[in-house]
């Protein structure tokens, strides 16, 4: 496993050419009578291989440096950045920002509390196997996925990883840094059998080193899962319409719960008043057992932060406490406004993008039935094992999510699969709706990205087995 040969922040800097002392001479300047604001330093690698159709099919390495320097004055942000990591590229920014505060004389906020804690070591995962054994693992991988089942007919395999290092100077010359590991193992696998063809997808990812999550018995965890839904896939039937009992599985189906809720509860929507929980802080928006936690502080997830992109330490941040609404995932200029802290969940896409608050890992924690029990519970419903894409509004909570694996349930057991099966509802009021929650909380496997504002960031959800009662399946059968 490959070192970037820095034991603190000093490679940061020494990398760009930008002195500490100089960043935060500048950033000091640049935030006088603003009342918060950071420069933001990031060094990044990423690399990314797919393998499809039997062969290797692209590879991209791209390395990058840059800075973004934020000016915020009441609730106005002035932001300049530049691949340039430059006093002189600095300057130009600080003239830039230092316009949004337009006769504005404040104090700057406390700084974020401090921490010892380092979730990750400054180990690059896009340096820890060379490029050729990658390759050969893909091929591998293709090979072994082939082997299994002459239904088999495409394979496709991805394989990404990325390093990054950020160093956040404040005006007050504080200055924190952060090491950042990503890496990502996808198998999708097509079979056909007469006429029908199945879809199987599985991943696998975290904040760990590339070797972490690519050894023998991971991987071919992963292509067998692939192809055991791809099969399934084979003799799905049409799925029934109309208004049932739904059960949702453990794990990835909490994306439903990240999208139709998680958003509803960042800061700056309810802040504005445009979330379906805007003003609702202590009140009953979800059945007694509901509780759902924001935490980005659990190691290796692919969710998580030592500190956030405005370097306060990440933290779970309990959001819904059996049923009534308690917090608000924040980042600094939100919790501000808002007379609330921050929750360390002010994030970025990279150098290019102001913070704004989001989600880290977002789950439903567990409650106390068991799953078989809840299965047993539903004359007639659907159980939903996994998802796909899905549309929210953030102001009314609709949603529309798209099941990629799902069964229907038939006096309490599960039988046949059912394809093109959509879940229709309002996040509120699926909460409520709420009857079971299981005891077999599951976190995803490490492969959720979530987008906001034209900015990506890597995020995990989770959840445990759970009872949602009449809600509308939109189906074709």
């Amino acid at each position: 496993m490959s070192k970037t040969g820095a034991a603190d922040s000093d490679f940061i800097f020494t990398t760009t050419g930008l002195t500490r002392e100089k960043a935060a001479r500048i950033t000091e300047e640049a935030l006088a009578g603003c009342d918060d604001g950071e420069l933001f330093v990031e060094v990044s690698r990423s690399e990314a291989l797919s393998w499809d159709d039997g062969r290797l099919k692209s590879a991209s390495y791209d390395e990058r440096a840059g800075f973004g320097l934020r000016a915020v004055a009441e609730e106005r942000t002035g932001y300049a950045h530049s691949s340039e990591v430059s006093e002189a590229a600095l300057k130009r920014a600080a003239e830039t920002v230092q316009a949004v505060r337009s006769g504005h004389s404040g104090q700057m906020a406390l700084p974020p509390r401090g921490t010892n804690r380092a979730l990750y070591p400054d180990d690059d995962p896009t340096a820890a196997l060379p490029f050729g054994e990658k390759v050969a693992l893909l091929e591998r991988i293709d090979a072994h996925a082939r082997s299994l089942d002459d239904k088999v007919r495409q394979v496709s395999v991805s394989l990404s990883s990325s390093w990054q290092a950020v160093a956040i100077v404040r005006a007050d010359g504080i200055i924190r840094t952060d090491f950042r590991p990503l890496t990502r193992l996808d198998v999708s696998i097509i079979t056909e059998d007469g006429e029908r063809r199945g879809n199987g997808f599985h991943g696998l990812g975290g904040r760990g080193h590339m070797t972490d999550y690519l050894d023998e018995e991971q991987w071919r965890q992963a292509v067998e899962e692939a192809l055991r839904q791809s099969l399934v896939a084979l003799d799905a039937r049409p799925a029934p319409a109309g208004e049932m009992d739904v059960v949702l599985g453990p794990g990835w189906p909490g994306i439903l719960l990240h999208e139709a809720v998680g958003h509803g509860l960042e800061g700056d929507f309810n802040r504005k008043g445009t979330s379906a929980f805007a003003g609702l802080m202590g009140q009953q928006v979800a059945a007694e057992g509901v509780t759902v936690i924001d935490d980005g502080s659990i190691e290796k997830r692919r969710g998580s932060l030592s500190i956030d992109d405005e370097g306060t330490p990440t933290e779970a941040t309990v959001l819904i406490e059996n049923g009534k609404l308690v917090g608000y995932m924040q980042d600094r200029l939100n919790a501000r406004l808002m007379n609330m802290q921050p929750t360390g969940n002010g994030r970025r896409e990279s150098y290019a993008h102001a913070p704004m608050p989001r989600m880290t890992n977002t789950f439903m924690q567990a409650g106390s039935h068991d799953p078989e029990e809840i299965i047993r519970s539903v004359k007639k419903g659907l159980y939903a094992v996994s998802f796909g894409g899905g549309q929210v509004d953030i102001t009314s909570g609709n949603f529309v999510f798209t099941c990629t694996e799902a069964y229907l349930i038939e006096d309490g057991r599960i039988t046949a699969p059912v394809k093109d099966a959509t879940l229709i509802g309002n996040g509120k009021d699926a909460l409520m709706r709420v009857r079971m929650v299981g005891n077999d909380l599951k976190l995803d496997t490490g492969i959720g990205t979530c987008g906001k504002a034209g900015q990506g960031v890597p995020v995990g959800v989770g959840q445990p087995t759970m009872r949602i009662d009449a809600l509308t399946v939109g189906g074709t059968g």
